[in-house]
């Protein structure tokens, strides 16, 4: 029987939502790796904002998180409300800017974020459970926010060869008392102690392939710790 795997979403584009190459790639390893079920849940609130892919700037537009996530779920999604931990051995997060905008307060307020009560209690609930959680990108700081002293990787500390723009984001969550793990975009990192795997995906300037396969080892070491 394949583990039974939520993925949990914020939206659906990378300046407001979800990044849509990390859910999918996320939806594809977890496939190859045989979850027999996935289901997708977001929150049902409205989006901090709403970005004009095109141009890069922000709209007057109203938009709601779990409408948005509908998109990339297909229509098949739920309210994170109704996600239950004992139905499932797992849990994953894309990561996009909508985590750091509607997920929690990261984009706004720093290491001095609030998370979403919804994020917050899948969190917790999985967490006590000791059941695996997956985050990529800049979802880790939810883990970081959410579980001090636990670790994780954003990518590098330091902006190696112009690779890792977001460098700083590494000394945000040593400071929250969290333990930053540099790793290459091709990597995961599993905290054994906690059942949290992170990978760096888009916080690094790398060809694609590379992003996917960085994924594909943060799904697998999940599966393997469900």
């Amino acid at each position: 029987m394949g583990k039974r795997v939520a993925l949990v979403l914020a939206g659906c584009g990378v300046f407001d939502g979800s990044e849509i190459h990390e859910a999918s790639a996320a939806l594809v390893h977890l496939s190859r790796g045989g979850a027999e079920v996935v289901k997708i849940f977001a929150p049902n609130i409205e989006q901090r904002d709403v970005v004009n892919h095109l141009k890069g700037s922000p709209t007057e537009e109203k938009r709601n998180v779990l409408v948005e996530s509908a998109r990339l779920a297909r229509g098949n999604i739920q309210d994170l409300a109704e996600l239950k931990a004992s139905e499932f051995d797992a849990l994953i997060f894309p990561g996009g800017f909508g985590v750091a905008k509607n997920l929690c307060s990261w984009a706004v307020d720093g290491k001095n974020c609030t998370v979403n009560e919804h994020v917050n209690s899948t969190l917790q609930a999985f967490h006590s459970a000791k059941k695996p959680i997956g985050l990529c990108c800049i979802s880790p700081v939810l883990a970081a926010k959410v579980f001090p002293g636990c670790e994780v990787t954003v990518g590098q500390d330091k902006n190696i060869d112009g690779r890792f723009p977001d460098a700083e984001t590494a000394s945000a969550i040593a400071e929250l008392g969290c333990k930053h793990i540099c790793k290459n975009v091709n990597e995961s990192h599993v905290d054994k102690a906690n059942k949290i795997v992170t990978t760096c995906a888009f916080m690094c300037k790398a060809p694609l392939h590379e992003i996917f396969d960085g994924i594909g080892t943060m799904v697998q070491e999940v599966l393997k710790l469900a």
